[in-house]
């Protein structure tokens, strides 16, 4: 019981503060298995020591990525510092994971053509924005109509990863695709309003500020699941996106039905967009910029890679 009401807590917490679905089922699922490694013990009466042994134990007995060691370090402190306000001391003297380092999975030209083309419909507009705009999987399924400008051939990522925005070059070969698939999210709205839904979830406190934003065509998502579902946060009958391990899926089944041998995902498209830009001789900051990785400044988004109200980058995609 006392743990039910911990993380019933730790629960409403993250909605105060915004944080993604996601980040909340990561966070209290090790949360929970804190607790459970130390035989149900309340976090209260666990020290910095404790939470010492429990990294330590994920990396040398349970062998995760450094990546994961570090989402748990981020779930326990936010556990004390925000939902218990027990201030910690530095974890320091901590069994590291191994941070791994290899090289990323590229397709050739050759080889994206060949996934596109046993593509069909939805699914290879997804795939074909993943290469064509560098975006990861959940990037293109959380877009929403309005982020995308036709006139300036830019898609507008917005809370990307490390919650960041950023503007990305829309392939030419794309505009005609998705401005049919406006159409058909359109027609599908249309019903949902008719039978009494048609409300999309609104990023933030943006639904307090603007509740009808949650039935306009522009906030609906570019790639709405083809059924209802009740959101976790609202309980209300929403449409949500796509779920990414049904692309995931079909990309990983396409890539061995053209005979590709590379353990390639979802995320080599992206590695090979950035790869094929700099073949083609554009400006590796450029690259970083289109990708928004963390060593680029915001500022620069729109001084260096913006030109003439538009992006001077030409898609890999239209080639």
């Amino acid at each position: 019981m006392a743990e039910s009401k911990l993380i019933d807590n730790v629960r409403e917490c993250m909605r105060l503060k915004h944080l993604s679905i996601r980040t909340e089922e990561a966070y209290i699922y090790w949360i929970r298995e804190y607790i459970l490694f130390h035989q149900k013990r309340h976090p209260q009466s666990l020290t910095e020591q404790d939470i010492r042994a429990f990294l330590s134990y994920l990396a040398r007995v349970k062998n995760v990525s450094s990546s994961t060691q570090n989402q748990a370090l981020n779930a326990l402190i936010f556990l004390y510092e925000s939902v218990l306000k027990i201030p910690l001391a530095k974890i320091e003297d901590v069994e590291r994971a191994h941070r791994t380092k290899r090289l990323p999975v590229v397709f050739s030209p050759n080889e994206v053509q060949k996934i596109l083309s046993h593509l069909q419909g939805t699914n290879k507009l997804i795939v074909s924005l993943l290469y064509g705009a560098g975006l990861r999987l959940l990037e293109a399924l959380r877009l929403r109509i309005h982020d995308l400008d036709f006139d300036q051939k830019i898609i507008t990522v917005r809370r990307g990863k490390g919650d960041k925005d950023r503007v990305t070059t829309l392939p030419e070969t794309l505009i005609e695709p998705l401005q049919l698939q406006i159409q058909k999210v359109m027609l599908q709205h249309k019903e949902d309003c008719a039978n009494g839904y048609g409300e999309v979830y609104l990023p933030d406190a943006y639904a307090a500020k603007n509740p009808s934003a949650a039935t306009q065509l522009g906030w609906q998502y570019l790639f709405p699941s083809s059924k209802l579902s009740k959101d976790p946060r609202t309980g209300k009958i929403m449409r949500h996106h796509l779920h990414d391990t049904y692309i995931q899926r079909i990309v990983n089944e396409t890539i061995q039905k053209v005979g590709i041998t590379k353990k390639g995902s979802c995320h080599s498209f992206r590695h090979s967009f950035a790869t094929h830009l700099l073949e083609n001789h554009y400006d590796i900051r450029t690259v970083q910029e289109l990708l928004g990785h963390s060593d680029v400044r915001t500022t620069m988004i729109y001084t260096h890679v913006l030109n003439n109200g538009g992006i001077s980058v030409k898609s890999p995609l239209d080639r």
